[in-house]
């Protein structure tokens, strides 16, 4: 991202982001997945030689990168700052009209539990989040949250990499949660916790971007390993956040 030494040029970005089409992009990138230009094009419901140019737009904004395979390109989202700052805008918009019963499911599987670049986010991410600290493996701690010493037993007991999540980004970071305006998990530990839970086929991806769906083995595992509540899916009460 950009080393600033002055003020920063958010209309930069913000207009970079701002044409409906370059949002569409950016959301369908927002599992932290690649996809070429072509399926770019088809998301954003633009021609092959439109889309070009909103991917140049975004790229020089610093909001995309590019992989290349042979002759072939492939985008994906510059960060997880990418990520969190569509997230914060979400909180922040109003909601696009729904125009079908398509995209009224697709908007409540989303709601229910979806991926936010690399981590659970929805009614899934929150509670999942919230049965961490009831459960005693995270505390909060000065406005966030830290692994306790008992949560690192309990966690490398699960599979997961204590050591190896935390060596090149932050363990816990959070993000609030556009739809359920609560934390998720985020940072190392909650990139972790996904590709655990994959790995276990307690979670498995839904036809559309970013939804994830809980199988039946996952619901029990989640709830039996962390106390995460079998209803989860339902919406959840209000709750006061650390520092807020």
């Amino acid at each position: 991202m950009w080393n600033a030494a002055t003020e920063t040029d958010i209309a930069h970005v913000a207009a970079a982001i701002g044409d409906p089409s370059r949002t569409r992009v950016l959301l369908a990138l927002a599992d932290g997945g690649v996809l070429p230009a072509s399926a770019l094009a088809a998301e954003a419901g633009v021609s092959m030689s439109t889309i070009s140019g909103h991917l140049t737009r975004l790229r020089e904004a610093k909001l995309l990168t590019v992989e290349h395979d042979g002759r072939h390109r492939f985008y994906r989202l510059a960060s997880t700052d990418v990520a969190r700052a569509l997230e914060e805008l979400a909180r922040i918009a109003r909601p696009l009209p729904v125009r079908s019963l398509r995209e009224g499911v697709r908007a409540q599987a989303l709601l229910r539990a979806r991926l936010c670049y690399d981590h659970l986010a929805g009614r899934l991410g929150v509670a999942l989040l919230a049965a961490l600290v009831d459960d005693g493996v995270v505390a909060h701690a000065g406005g966030g949250y830290r692994i306790t010493q008992a949560g690192l037993g309990k966690l490398e007991a699960f599979g997961v990499d204590v050591e190896e999540f935390s060596r090149r980004r932050p363990a816990i970071r959070y993000c609030v949660d556009w739809g359920e305006n609560r934390h998720h998990l985020a940072g190392a530990l909650g990139a972790a916790m996904a590709d655990r839970l994959f790995a276990l086929e307690w979670l498995r991806r839904g036809r559309a971007r970013r939804v994830v769906h809980v199988t039946d083995t996952g619901r029990a595992g989640l709830h039996e390993t962390f106390g995460v509540p079998l209803d989860w899916d339902s919406p959840p009460a209000q709750a006061a956040q650390p520092g807020g």
